[in-house]
């Protein structure tokens, strides 16, 4: 951005601050739903079927596909030689020689031998740049994956089982060289076979598109993770900085407290050497990262600080004999030249399946993360599907050729930025470097300390142990966030890595439907000579339109808050429903009751009136036939005709009478007035529905439920600012019907605020202009 552009925005603002009021002038008719659906031409939008793409087949389908899938044959032959090419140069420099020394401590981390560190950061790194679309990150060996490796390897293989094992087959005790090479390869078969299960999981998922699971892994979330990881990494190192050694390796709940106990407990048998070895190489790194700090403007390359400690700790360690003379822990033998590749072992899928996934999302969210970060830095787009592809794909290929499981290393990947990488060219010239010093170099670091590597490791957690400083600013800034943090770390540092993972997401998602079941219910009010409505508690000149009450919830609504929805909705009204509505129901049964009563005496009166007509009208001798041939029935009926005849005229005129007085007293006598009971001080109820996505059957009855109450309470109920889709959803859930229709909701509150009051005014049904300031 140039200044310019950077005072674009200042130069906005001034002008919005000294420009005179603007006001906005709209005449529109009044619109409620099924208006707006006829001035529109609404239709349903067409559905587009993606599955039916996957069956097209053409030439241009099979080189999208290609280039998807393997995007370096879109970017390589547009490189860009002459701007690029000694940028990336220098960028795999500086990163192989962090990825050297991350990568043989990063091994130990996982407990592996050296070796398989580099192959790490060899395979996996090529593969990455073939498949990958993020141009800066740099693929590899990574503190987190490692200890969450390494925690599976000590466990499942640990080296008293592996004794045992071996003296059950042989007659004579093994020696302890053979049982820790036993060890070592029983923990290398279990972490390439790791690895492979981890691609697997990861190009499954980037395949069936599933690279949107990142975004249930929230950045509180992440960061409390990482931080608790990098607790797990500093505890499981201090045993090679103070040269002691543990008993059987722990996993599982409350595994790192446990190991931290022990520690403590065995601190007096520390070797000095080894202590005062790794205090002296964690100093000297620190000073270097301070100077890389201090002089960063000055410097075209950082000071290679780690492989300067690497050097001289294994020239020092060579020249001393320290193993030898103060017991210090060595690397050992490194093998010189690449291992053949090999098949997984099947038979620990099983055993490592839930592990996999842990290791293969976590991976998966570090990587993106990262590369996101990057890409909207530089402007370019990351692909999180196919990222999940080159992802599993390098860590299955790597798996192959006896790699653990890799990822991003957030320190390598801001190296290869600042020191003027451009692609993943950058990436394939650090990883060459490493396939040299696998084949000719390796063997000249075998009296490397493993103290040094500790002191490596503990060093680079810097950054991730500043992240504590979250506590502070996520307090001020969102404490729910806060909590998620501190949930996130307490249970990864009690519950062990894969089952704190889990307890993190679960609470995370949880917080989520707590935030809707806890949403802010507002009573709005219309601003002064305005169409706008806000809450009345929060501007104070918003007033409530006299006779409309206008709701609002901050959430959608939906099963889980569809009952509080109403509980909230009824409260903030002022009127208790279902009393009034007890009430009402209460005084009617007794009206009926009354009214029955009255019918049956009216009756008995009509009875005995008729009888005394009979009575009187006998004598006279009008109802005696003179007909010799008449049966007794027909004399019976004629008798009955005559009395009606003669007695009816008065009293049918009066029943007519009082037929329609009661029929013009019915809908009257059952009001509230008339039944005594108070009414609400409004006649009208607006929704403000502007906050819902989407509807459920729960949420329509309840609505349903909404309308019938305040409608027996003599409150005409109106729904406003309902998007199209929630519409349809309304629809076809069927809650439109003979009572409620379209014409019930309006595109605004001020549309249905506007036909509300009109509507209790009883005016003619002319257009209305709903905006008119």
């Amino acid at each position: 951005m140039g200044p310019s552009d950077a005072s674009g925005p200042r130069d906005t603002q001034a002008l919005l601050s000294t420009a005179p009021t603007m006001e906005i002038h709209v005449e529109r008719p009044l619109l409620n739903q099924e208006q707006l659906e006829q001035l529109g031409h609404w239709g349903p939008a067409p559905r587009t079927y993606q599955w039916r793409t996957w069956f097209q087949c053409s030439r241009s389908r099979a080189h999208g596909l290609l280039l998807k899938y393997l995007p370096v044959l879109g970017w390589l032959p547009h490189y860009r030689v002459r701007e690029w090419l000694l940028g990336d140069l220098l960028s795999g420099l500086s990163v192989a020689i962090m990825q050297l020394p991350q990568g043989l401590a990063y091994a130990l981390l996982a407990g592996l031998p050296p070796v398989f560190g580099l192959y790490s950061s060899f395979y996996p790194v090529f593969v990455y740049f073939l498949f990958g679309t993020s141009r800066h990150i740099s693929v590899g060996t990574f503190a987190i994956m490692s200890v969450m490796v390494g925690s599976l390897t000590e466990s499942m293989v640990p080296e008293e089982d592996v004794q045992q094992g071996l003296n059950s087959t042989v007659e004579n005790s093994t020696s302890s060289d053979h049982v820790q090479q036993a060890t070592q390869n029983a923990r290398v078969e279990l972490a390439f076979t790791l690895s492979v299960l981890v691609g697997l999981f990861q190009v499954a998922l980037g395949l069936v598109q599933f690279g949107f699971v990142v975004t249930y892994l929230s950045e509180p979330l992440v960061r409390g993770y990482t931080t608790a990881a990098s607790i797990q990494v500093l505890v499981s190192q201090l045993k090679y900085v103070f040269g002691l050694q543990l008993g059987r390796s722990r996993s599982g709940p409350l595994s790192l407290v446990k190991t931290f106990v022990e520690v403590c407990r065995k601190l007096p048998e520390t070797v000095v050497g080894t202590m005062v070895t790794a205090i002296v190489a964690g100093v000297a790194l620190l000073m270097v990262k301070i100077l890389n700090d201090k002089l960063h403007q000055h410097l075209p390359l950082p000071i290679p600080g780690e492989l300067l400690t690497l050097i001289v700790a294994t020239g020092i360690s060579y020249g001393v004999n320290l193993n030898k003379t103060f017991g210090v822990d060595i690397v050992g033998t490194i093998p010189a030249g690449l291992v053949p590749p090999k098949a997984p072992n099947p038979q620990l899928f099983a055993r490592l399946v839930g592990n996999a996934f842990a290791i293969a999302v976590v991976g998966f969210a570090i990587a993106i993360s990262l590369g996101k970060i990057f890409a909207l830095r530089h402007g370019y787009r990351v692909d999180s599907n196919q990222e999940l592809v080159a992802l599993g794909l390098s860590n299955f290929i790597g798996g192959l050729f006896q790699c653990f499981p890799v990822s991003c290393s957030m320190s390598r990947s801001l190296v290869q930025e600042t020191t003027g990488g451009n692609t993943q060219v950058a990436g394939a010239v650090s990883s060459l470097f490493i396939l040299i010093i696998i084949l000719k170099l390796g063997e000249l670091f075998q009296d490397l300390p493993k103290a040094v590597l500790a002191a490596i490791i503990l060093v680079n957690l810097k950054g991730m142990l500043k992240q504590f400083a979250d506590i502070w600013s996520l307090w001020k800034a969102n404490r729910l966030d806060l909590l998620i943090w501190l949930v996130t770390f307490v249970a990864t540092i009690l519950l062990d890595l894969d089952l704190g993972l889990a307890v993190a997401i679960g609470f995370s998602l949880l917080l989520v439907v707590v935030r809707t079941q806890l949403p802010r219910y507002s009573i709005l009010g219309q601003v002064p000579d305005t169409d706008i409505y806000r809450d009345v508690a929060e501007y104070s000149e918003a007033k409530e339109v006299p006779g409309v009450k206008v709701f609002r919830s901050s959430a959608t609504l939906y099963f889980a808050n569809a009952e509080l929805y109403s509980d909230a909705l009824k409260q903030r009204c002022g009127v208790d429903v279902e009393h009034l509505l007890a009430q009402k129901k209460k005084r009617l049964r007794r009206q009926e009751r009354r009214l029955k009563r009255q019918q049956k005496e009216q009756q008995k009166q009509q009875q005995k009136q008729q009888r005394k007509a009979k009575q009187a009208a006998s004598p006279n001798g009008t109802s005696i036939s003179v007909a010799v041939d008449a049966s007794l029935g027909d004399l019976k009926g004629r008798d009955v005709e005559d009395s009606r005849a003669k007695v009816s005229p008065a009293n049918a005129q009066e029943d007519v009478a009082a037929g329609g007085q009661e029929e013009a007293r019915a809908p009257e006598a059952s009001t509230l007035k008339a039944l005594g009971l108070p009414r609400p001080d409004f006649h009208s109820l607006v929704l403000d529905l502007g906050a819902l996505s989407f509807v459920d059957t729960v949420c329509i009855k309840s609505l349903k439920n909404i309308f019938r109450d305040f409608r027996e309470i003599e409150v005409e109920v109106y729904i406003a600012a309902c998007h199209s889709p929630v519409v349809t959803q309304l629809e076809a859930g069927h809650f439109f019907d003979a009572s409620i229709t379209k014409q019930h909701v309006f595109v605004s509150v001020h549309d249905a605020v506007t036909f509300a009051l009109q509507h209790s005014r009883s005016g003619p049904s002319s257009p209305v202009l709903a905006t008119k300031l």
